[in-house]
């Protein structure tokens, strides 16, 4: 995929059940759950579910997404749930330099490989500048190692590097899996979850 899909695309992949719409926190999330610290913005949250996780632990999120569908079924939750920490608002995540609000960690769980390489620019400086200086992006996206053609654009680790080469320090890149609905109809990924990169970035004052 050469280009970032249009919000059709996404409007229809939501309506069938998003594939990456598990019911649960990615597992990436979880496992590095206590480095996440203070305020986080959830850049292209979805439903909700790493957002409302990381909100349940006492932090203070902010959920975002482009679709308005998704972001309605994520306040749904927060209130059946009872957690009042996160806030979910409709809004593009290219356009992050209008979000006049800083973060101390940045979640972003299948956005950044939607993005096509000018789009991937805009968004790369969009989070530079909500993110506060010492603060970290926490970055899960499609690998190059992952077979096939189905979903997203695969990513390489140059890939990600070169991305956040200025402004940022890349502390860690390591292979990781995106987990995916079990009852997919006519696509199919890597037993046990898509291959990933699951990156650790931090943004330098």
């Amino acid at each position: 995929m050469s280009d970032t899909p249009d919000r059709q695309t996404f409007e229809t992949m939501y309506a069938r059940k998003a594939p990456w719409e598990i019911g649960r926190p990615q597992p990436a999330f979880l496992e590095i759950a206590d480095r996440v610290t203070g305020d986080i913005l959830d850049s292209g949250c979805g439903t909700g579910e790493n957002a409302l996780f990381f909100a349940a632990r006492g932090h203070s999120v902010l959920g975002i997404d482009f679709l308005e569908g998704p972001i309605q079924q994520a306040r749904q939750k927060a209130r059946e749930r009872g957690i009042s920490r996160a806030e979910f608002v409709p809004m593009d995540a290219l356009t992050l330099t209008n979000l006049d609000r800083p973060f101390d960690s940045v979640i972003d769980s299948g956005l950044f490989h939607v993005f096509n390489d000018d789009n991937r620019a805009r968004y790369v400086a969009g989070l530079a500048h909500v993110t506060r200086p010492g603060g970290r992006l926490f970055l899960l996206c499609f690998s190059d190692d992952e077979p096939g053609t189905h979903g997203p654009r695969r990513v390489s680790q140059r890939e990600i590097r070169k991305a956040f080469a200025e402004g940022w320090d890349v502390e860690e890149v390591a292979a990781s899996r995106l987990e995916v609905r079990p009852d997919l109809e006519d696509i199919s990924f890597s037993e046990g979850g898509a291959k990933a990169w699951f990156s650790v970035i931090r943004r330098l004052g």
